[in-house]
C-alpha cells in the first residue's frame, strides 16, 4: 500500500484551522478509551502519529480542549470545537493528528488498536495489532517499523 503525496493539508470543520502534515506517518491507530470516545462521540478515534517536526499549523490558533496535561494535551479548532490533533509526553516526538481532517483518506486506516478493553463489543476493526492497553513503549520502535514496511509496498 502506498502512502499519499506530501505535503498534505488538512482543516478543522468549519475551516478556521489548518494544518500541513510533511511527513509521513510513523503509524495510525483506533484508540477504544473512553475518553477518545467520548471525545469523538464515537466507538474510537482515529489517529496518524506524525513526527512533530512534519507538522505544523498554517492558519489559526488551535486551543486546548478535553484533557489538558500533563500527560498529553487535546488541541480543538476555538470556532468549531473539531478536536484535530493531541500531543503526547514520553513517548517518541509525534503528533496525533485527526487523519479524517485530510481530503485524502489513506491514513484513516488504522494499523493497530488500542484501548481494547474498552472496546464496544460490536466494533471489529482491521487492524494489524490489537492491545488491551497501549502498547509498551518499548516495542513502539517494532510497531512503527512494522507500519513502514507495510505502506512502502508497491
Amino acid at each position: 500500500m502506498s502512502q499519499p503525496p506530501l505535503p498534505q493539508t488538512g482543516t478543522c470543520r468549519c475551516g478556521a484551522v489548518e494544518i500541513e502534515v510533511s511527513a509521513q506517518p510513523l503509524m495510525t491507530a483506533a484508540c477504544h478509551c473512553r475518553g477518545c470516545q467520548k471525545m469523538s462521540a464515537s466507538a474510537f478515534s482515529l489517529t496518524a502519529m506524525i513526527p512533530s517536526a512534519g507538522f505544523k499549523v498554517t492558519k489559526g490558533t488551535p486551543v486546548k480542549g478535553g484533557l489538558q496535561g500533563p500527560q498529553l494535551d487535546h488541541f480543538c479548532c476555538p470556532e468549531c470545537k473539531s478536536w484535530m490533533f493531541t500531543r503526547i509526553t514520553g513517548l517518541p516526538d509525534f503528533v496525533n493528528v485527526r487523519p479524517t481532517l485530510f481530503e485524502d483518506l489513506s491514513w484513516a486506516t488504522p494499523f493497530i488498536e488500542t484501548m481494547t478493553s474498552a472496546k464496544l463489543n460490536w466494533v471489529n476493526l482491521p487492524v494489524e495489532h490489537s492491545f488491551d492497553g497501549f502498547p509498551p513503549v518499548e516495542d513502539y520502535m517494532a510497531l512503527i517499523t512494522a507500519y513502514s514496511a507495510a505502506h512502502t509496498r508497491a
